[in-house]
């Protein structure tokens, strides 16, 4: 898979954001898409998929395009050079559509302008950094992106659950939130949530899942069947 040789580079939460998504899933966006990592594994494990794959950085869409046409998927997905917070208006311009998508998936920039280490290259300082309020922005593209009864996921930081978790709670229902810990017993570091458009069903605190197992660098079974491409995150 291409990828830029400096700055931001996918790893395992854009393949496990890409696990994630229902089987049935026939139409699916990726908001900050990036080089398409996430896109990629949705559609090499549902062949039945069309994925539009979302960024403003033409650099990265450049490289989803390679990557795209690499994987085999030229015909079933396509790229789409927009802000994520741009209004409704300018999305519709550009032809993104509303109330159409069964899944949307997204991989936010994690942390606030003032948290954390900047990055010195642009292209990964963009993928790490954004204004706190910047969050909403993102969850209100993919509530008017998803279709009634579509599926929204994010993968985030359990530090930020609040914010997101506020932004998710007023717009949908049926919120599921999965833990995400390195080792068993050990804190949790992600998390990956999910709702439902047009759900009123309460929020649920799923159990959590170890990533790796209990000593050694090896993931656990079912992570590592899933970063070899074997199996779906079924949660």
């Amino acid at each position: 898979m291409s990828q830029p040789r400096n700055g931001f580079r996918a790893g395992f939460d854009s393949v496990l954001l890409g696990a994630a998504t229902r089987s049935t899933t026939r139409t699916l966006l990726d908001l900050g898409a990036g080089v398409g990592t996430a896109s990629l594994v949705s559609l090499a494990h549902n062949t039945a998929l069309r994925a539009t794959l979302l960024d403003h950085n033409m650099d990265m869409l450049l490289l989803a395009k390679e990557n795209i046409a690499a994987n085999g998927f030229a015909d079933r997905a396509q790229t789409l050079a927009l802000d994520v917070a741009a209004k409704g208006a300018v999305r519709a311009a550009a032809g993104l559509r509303t109330d159409h998508f069964d899944s949307v998936i997204a991989n936010p920039p994690f942390f606030a302008e003032t948290a954390g280490t900047l990055a010195t290259d642009p292209g990964r300082a963009e993928s790490r950094h954004m204004r706190a309020e910047m969050l909403d922005f993102w969850v209100k593209t993919a509530a008017a992106s998803a279709a009634p009864g579509g599926e929204i996921i994010f993968i985030y930081p359990l530090e930020s659950l609040g914010s997101l978790l506020g932004a998710f709670e007023k717009r949908f229902g049926g919120v599921a939130i999965l833990p995400l810990c390195p080792r068993p017993g050990e804190a949790a570091t992600r998390i990956l949530i999910r709702a439902i458009k047009g759900s009123r069903a309460p929020t649920t605190m799923l159990a959590g899942r170890a990533l790796h197992a209990a000593q050694g660098r090896q993931f656990a079974d079912a992570f590592d069947a899933i970063f070899r491409g074997r199996d779906r995150l079924v949660w």
